[in-house]
């Protein structure tokens, strides 16, 4: 292990001969992607209890519609059982609306998962003095980021800033042509 190696944390406020702003900036892109693969565990394991119980609840809202339906109308009964029916179909619907919900935050942690990976190789390279001047392993590690992204939107998003048009721009550019493109769930 070389010394660079056996040397942790931040030495900016105490700088030697060996200080780096490279290796400054290594530590803070490995702290964010710590913190972005704990905010995702932390979330993923209350998204799948949640899931799991609206897609249960789904379930049961559905067999208790199909056993409505079979009640028997009768003069006393027929006003509530409509009712019931009603209220029923409602809260399947509300079901329904929040598994998407929980479509998207699925998609959303994909998407952070993809940052992290982005974030620790952007730190490989570097840290390695043999591939950070090497433009050829830039090209590798923008296309290994590319293939990362799912939608044609993501793709033009990057292509764009590899292009040239500032990141602001770009995203803003993204969020234009994903809320024209609606609600769409994109499964993966």
């Amino acid at each position: 292990m070389s010394a660079a190696e056996e040397r942790r944390g931040s030495s900016a406020l105490t700088p030697d001969l060996d200080w780096s702003q490279v290796r400054e900036t290594v530590l803070m892109l490995e702290l964010a992607v710590g913190q972005i693969d704990a905010a995702m565990k932390e979330g993923s394991s209350s998204v799948e209890v949640l899931t799991d119980s609206f897609t249960s609840m789904a379930g049961y809202m559905r067999m208790m519609g199909s056993a409505l339906e079979q009640l028997p109308d009768t003069a006393a009964t027929a006003e509530l059982k409509a009712a019931l029916i009603g209220h029923a179909s409602e809260v399947a619907t509300r079901v329904q609306r929040s598994i998407i919900a929980f479509q998207f935050y699925d998609k959303l942690s994909q998407r952070l998962a993809h940052v992290s990976h982005s974030l620790e190789a952007l730190s490989g390279l570097v840290t390695d003095q043999r591939r950070i001047y090497s433009p050829f392993e830039w090209v590798a590690l923008q296309e290994k980021i590319r293939a990362k992204y799912s939608t044609r939107e993501e793709i033009d998003m990057f292509n764009a800033v590899m292009r040239g048009v500032p990141v602001k721009e770009a995203l803003e550019n993204y969020k234009a042509e994903m809320k024209d493109k609606g609600d769409d769930v994109e499964l993966f």
